[in-house]
Order: structure tokens, then C-alpha cells, then sequence
């Protein structure tokens, strides 16, 4: 039986996801596979990043959320959730910041680097980071990661990939995800779960 060592799970980034990497079976292959994906999932992150915002836009317990100014944004804020159109300049910084997450998958070595990325990506939507007033309830996190996690396997069903490559890219962004996804409600341990809207 392998030893954990469960507190440094939460003071050890590195450690933490060596960990949970492991126990998914995300490795090597999985990394190559993603990779591998670059030069037909790259062309398509546009269109993923706008069906992402389409459904922000769609409820007001997320696009709330957009109005506080969010970090590194220096432009004009939205007065309120009405005002905010999706042309609106926060909205193509926020739909920029997304993009390059999403060629950051599949383009960067996965090295300490990627997983103190993938770390301030859950760290940036509570207060600890970025914006102090960006406080996104883990349920509208959970709710985007759904959403994402089934516009990327929309997406890669219709890449025409041969059936077995479909099946390891599809197993190894699942595996990302979850990664993704512990590392970003770690941030929200030890909080309140309900933020309701003042």
C-alpha cells in the first residue's frame, strides 16, 4: 500500500497533483494525446470560447460576475449586469484569457509551470488572487467546468479523429480536467458555501 503524506497534499502543489495524476492514471500518453490534438483543436477554441460565453450570458448568477473588474483589466467598467453586451471590452479580455488557457492545454509542457498555472486558474476567481471583488460561487465553477467539459468532448467527437486516437484524447481531457477541477475547489475549502448576491 502506497504512503500519503495527506497534509502536505494541502502545502505541496507539485505533490498534490503527483498525487491525484497518479490515482486518475493521467500520464505520459494522456499528455501526448493532448498534444497531439493541438493542430485541430486550435483552429476550433474561438468557437469554444464563444459557446462558453453564450452560456455565461444566459443566467445572471454568472454574468454577475463579469461586471467587478477582473484582473488585469484596465478599461471601462459596466454600470451593471444590463449594460454588459458581449462586445463590451471586459467581455473580449475575459474571452482572450480563455483562449489562451485552452491553447495553454494543449500546446505547453506539462511541467511545474503548467501546474502553478492551472492552480491560479481556480485561485483567480475568489478573492485570494486577481480582483478582490471577484468572488465566483463554487457552484457556478462547477457549473462552467460541466459545460466546458462537454463542449471540448462535443468537439473532439466531431474531429474526425480515427476511433482509437478519439478514445485516448477524449480519456486524457477528461483526466485534465478533474485535475483542473480539484485545483480549483481547493481554493474554496475552509469558505462559506453560499454567496448570496448583495
Amino acid at each position: 500500500m502506497r504512503r500519503i503524506d495527506e497534509g502536505r497534499l494541502e502545502s505541496d502543489l507539485g505533490y498534490r497533483f503527483g498525487y491525484l495524476a497518479e490515482f486518475i492514471g493521467f500520464g505520459e500518453g494522456d499528455i501526448a494525446a493532448i498534444h497531439e490534438s493541438a493542430p485541430r483543436l486550435g483552429p476550433v477554441v474561438p468557437s469554444l470560447v464563444d459557446a462558453v460565453y453564450d452560456k455565461l450570458s444566459g443566467y445572471d448568477a454568472t454574468w454577475r460576475h463579469f461586471v467587478p473588474r477582473q484582473h488585469g483589466y484596465e478599461g471601462e467598467l459596466p454600470p451593471d449586469v444590463a449594460a454588459l453586451t458581449m462586445d463590451h471590452a471586459q467581455i473580449q479580455f475575459r474571452k482572450q484569457h480563455l483562449g489562451r488557457y485552452l491553447t495553454r492545454l494543449v500546446t505547453w509542457p506539462y511541467d511545474t509551470r503548467l501546474v502553478e498555472y492551472l492552480d491560479f486558474v481556480g485561485k483567480m476567481h475568489t478573492p485570494k488572487a486577481g480582483s478582490p471583488d471577484l468572488d465566483v460561487p463554487l457552484v457556478q465553477m462547477n457549473a462552467l467546468m460541466g459545460f466546458v467539459s462537454d463542449a471540448l468532448t462535443a468537439t473532439i467527437l466531431g474531429l474526425g479523429l480515427d476511433r482509437e486516437a478519439e478514445v485516448r484524447t477524449l480519456r486524457a481531457f477528461g483526466k485534465l480536467l478533474w485535475l483542473q477541477n480539484d485545483l480549483i475547489t481547493r481554493h474554496y475549502q475552509d469558505r462559506p458555501s453560499l454567496n448570496p448576491v448583495e
